[in-house]
C-alpha cells in the first residue's frame, strides 16, 4: 500500500513539473508575441487541469491577441450557460468592448456589478477583474456600492490607488485620508504613496490641496495623525517652521519622546535652515529633563554658530564648550561634545596643537573602543592638518585592527589612502583603493573609486607625476581650508600642463573652490570649459549638474538651469543626478505633479 502510495505521489509530481514547464514556455512564447504556438500549450495544459480557471483566461487573452474575438465568445458563452461567474460574465463583456459591441458590453458589465447586491463576498474579485482590463469607472461604482453592502469594511485604499491611476489627485488624497482615519498606522505607507504626487513646491495645485484636506482634518478631528501628516507636508515643502509648528503641538498632545523634534532639528539643518534648527535646539532645552538630550542640543547650537562666527564670536563660542564641560563634566556621556570641540579648534579656530593636546586627554577615558576609534579618527585628520602624515596613519592603522570590517574602519583605509595621495606615494594609495571598491558604505566606495581613476589616470602621463603631485598638493590646501593656495596651485596645473588628462579633474576642483568661495562666475566658465572641452569624459555630467544648480540657486538663470537638467534627463541617463536633475527640471517646468 504504501509503495503504491509513492508511485502515486511520484507521478503526480511528474505531472506537475510537467505542467509547470509547460506554462513557463507557453509564457515565453506568449511574452515574445508568439501567440499561436502559446495558445497550443495553454490548450494543452488546460485539457489536464479542466478546473483551473486560470489556464482557461490565459487562453481567452491569447485569443484576443490573435483577434479571435468570437472563438472567445464561444467559449466564454458556453462557460456562462453552466453557471453565471460573475469574472467571466466581464470578461464576455470586454470581448464584446473588443470588438467594438459597446451596449452589449456595459450591459453584461452592469450584470456583474448587480451580483455584489446579494453575494458581498465577489466585491474584490469583480473589482479587480475590471481593474485587470482597466475597467477604472466600473471598478470605482463596485467599491462605492460596497461601501453601503459592507459598512464595516475599508475600500478607501482601492480606490485611492484607482484614481491615482485616472490622475485624479483631488480624489486620491481624500481616499487616502480617509484610509489613514480607519487604519491610522498605515500612515507611513500613505506618506510613500502620495510623495510622488506632492512638490517642494507649496504653491503646486496638489499641495494646496493635501494641506487645506488636512486642516479641515484637524479642525474637525484634531488627532495626532493629522499633525503628523501636516508636519510631513511642510517637510516636503522645506517649510521647517511650520512642521515645527506642528510637532509642538503633537509633542504637547503626547509628550512621551522628543525624537521626532530632533529628527525635524537635523533635517533643517542638513538642508541649511540654520535658524528653525537653531530655534528648535533651543527649544529643546527648554523642555528636556534629560542630560544626553541637553548635551546633543547644545552641540548642534554651537556648531552652528560656529559657522559663520568672526574672531570675537569664536572666542564666546570656545568658552560655551569650557561652561559645558565644566557642567557635565569630561566623560564617557560627553564624548561627542568632546569630539565636536576638538573639530572646533582645529579647523576654525585653526589651533591644531590645542586640538591634538585635548584630543590626547580624551583617549586616557574610559571609553569604549568604538568611542576610542572616533577620537583617533579625528585626531589623525588633525594631525594630517599638520602634515604630520605617518603618526596620521598610526592612528588610522591601529582603528583599521582594532575595528575590523566596520564602516568606520573603511572610513580609516579610506584616510590611509589619501594620506598616502597627500604625500605623493600613489602606488600605496591605489593599493588601498583597489580594496575598498567593494566597501559595504557606498559612500566609501564611490570615493575610493573618483580617487582611484584620478590616481590611475594620470600618475603614467609624466614620469615625474609633476601634475598630479601638484593636484595632491592642492587637495591637501583645501583639506586645509587654505583654499586661495590651493585655487593658485590648480591654476599652474592649467598653465604648466594644458592639454594633460588631469585637466578636467582640475577645472572641476578649482570650480568646487570658487563655489566655496562665493565666485560664482569662475566656477561658471569653468564648467563651461568642461562642457565644452571634455562633454565625453567621465565629469560631464557633473559638470551640468553643478552649473544648472548655479544658474538655479546663485546666478538667477532658471531657463539655462532648465536646460542642463533636461540635458543630463536625455544624455547621462546613468548618471547619479539623474532622479534630482527630473524633479528640478520638473519644478521650472511648473509640472502639477513632481
Amino acid at each position: 500500500m504504501q509503495k503504491t502510495f509513492l508511485i502515486l505521489l511520484f507521478l503526480f509530481g511528474l505531472c506537475t513539473t510537467h505542467a509547470q514547464d509547460s506554462e513557463v514556455l507557453a509564457d515565453s512564447y506568449y511574452k515574445r508575441g508568439e501567440f499561436k504556438k502559446a495558445l497550443v500549450i495553454y490548450q494543452n495544459i488546460y485539457k489536464e487541469k479542466k478546473y483551473n480557471s486560470k489556464y482557461f483566461k490565459k487562453i481567452i487573452e491569447t485569443h484576443q491577441q490573435l483577434e479571435e474575438f468570437d472563438d472567445v465568445e464561444i467559449l466564454l458563452t458556453e462557460k456562462l450557460s453552466k453557471s453565471r461567474i460573475p469574472d467571466l460574465v466581464i470578461e464576455l463583456g470586454y470581448n464584446f468592448q473588443l470588438k467594438d459591441s459597446l451596449e452589449r458590453a456595459k450591459a453584461l458589465y452592469n450584470e456583474a456589478i448587480s451580483f455584489i447586491d446579494e453575494r458581498p463576498i465577489y466585491i474584490y474579485k469583480i473589482a479587480k477583474t475590471f481593474e485587470d482590463h482597466s475597467l477604472l469607472e466600473q471598478a470605482i461604482i463596485v467599491y462605492d456600492k460596497a461601501k453601503y453592502l459592507t459598512p464595516d469594511r475599508n475600500y478607501s485604499i482601492q480606490l485611492a490607488r484607482i484614481y491615482g491611476d485616472q490622475g485624479n489627485v483631488e480624489q486620491m488624497f481624500s481616499n487616502y485620508i480617509d484610509y489613514i482615519a480607519y487604519k491610522p498606522n498605515y500612515i507611513s505607507n500613505i506618506k510613500r504613496s502620495i510623495s510622488d504626487f506632492i512638490s517642494e513646491n507649496k504653491t503646486n495645485e496638489n499641495n494646496i490641496f493635501l494641506r487645506r484636506l488636512l486642516l479641515k482634518k484637524i479642525q474637525q478631528q484634531p488627532e495626532i495623525y493629522w499633525y503628523e501628516m501636516l508636519s510631513w507636508l511642510y517637510v516636503q515643502e522645506k517649510s521647517y517652521n511650520k512642521s515645527f509648528i506642528q510637532e509642538k503641538a503633537l509633542y504637547k498632545r503626547n509628550p512621551e519622546s522628543l525624537d521626532r523634534i530632533i529628527e525635524l532639528a537635523i533635517t533643517a539643518l542638513q538642508d541649511s535652515d540654520d535658524q528653525t534648527s537653531k530655534t528648535i535646539f533651543n527649544y529643546i532645552l527648554e523642555i528636556t529633563q534629560d542630560a544626553t538630550t541637553a548635551l546633543t542640543a547644545h552641540q548642534y547650537i554651537l556648531e552652528i554658530d560656529t559657522k559663520n562666527a568672526t574672531t570675537k564670536e569664536l572666542e564666546r563660542i570656545d568658552e560655551a564648550y569650557t561652561n559645558l564641560f565644566n557642567e557635565f563634566g569630561k566623560s564617557e556621556l560627553t564624548i561627542p561634545l568632546q569630539l565636536a570641540y576638538g573639530n572646533f579648534l582645529a579647523f576654525y579656530k585653526k589651533d591644531t596643537k590645542t586640538a591634538a593636546a585635548f584630543l590626547r586627554k580624551s583617549l586616557k577615558l574610559n571609553i569604549s573602543e568604538f568611542q576610542q576609534g572616533k577620537v583617533k579618527l579625528l585626531l589623525a585628520d588633525i594631525l594630517v592638518l599638520q602634515e604630520k602624515f605617518n603618526e596620521a596613519l598610526i592612528f588610522y592603522s591601529q582603528i583599521q585592527m582594532n575595528l575590523k570590517n566596520s564602516t568606520m574602519s573603511q572610513e580609516a583605509r579610506f584616510k590611509v589612502a589619501k594620506t598616502s595621495y597627500y604625500k605623493g606615494d600613489f602606488d600605496w594609495a591605489e593599493s588601498q583603493l583597489k580594496i575598498l571598491k567593494s566597501s559595504t558604505s557606498q559612500l566609501i566606495a564611490n570615493d575610493a573609486l573618483d580617487l582611484k581613476l584620478l590616481i590611475s589616470d594620470n600618475k603614467y602621463e609624466d614620469s615625474t607625476q609633476t601634475a598630479l603631485k601638484y593636484y595632491a598638493k592642492a587637495d591637501l590646501f583645501d583639506f586645509q581650508n587654505r583654499t586661495d593656495e590651493a585655487i593658485s596651485l590648480l591654476d599652474k596645473i592649467l598653465q604648466d600642463h594644458k592639454g594633460e588628462s588631469i585637466t578636467d579633474q582640475t577645472l572641476y576642483k578649482q570650480a568646487q573652490l570658487f563655489e566655496k568661495k562665493k565666485q560664482y562666475s569662475k566656477a561658471e566658465t569653468n564648467y563651461l570649459a568642461i562642457i565644452k572641452d571634455y562633454n565625453e569624459d567621465i565629469l560631464a555630467d557633473d559638470a551640468h549638474y553643478h552649473l544648472a544648480e548655479l544658474y538655479n540657486t546663485h546666478l538667477a538663470k532658471p531657463e539655462e538651469a532648465k536646460l542642463l537638467y533636461e540635458k543630463i534627463i536625455f544624455e547621462f541617463q546613468d548618471s547619479i543626478y539623474f532622479i534630482e536633475a527630473r524633479k528640478k527640471f520638473r519644478m521650472l517646468r511648473g509640472d502639477t505633479i513632481n
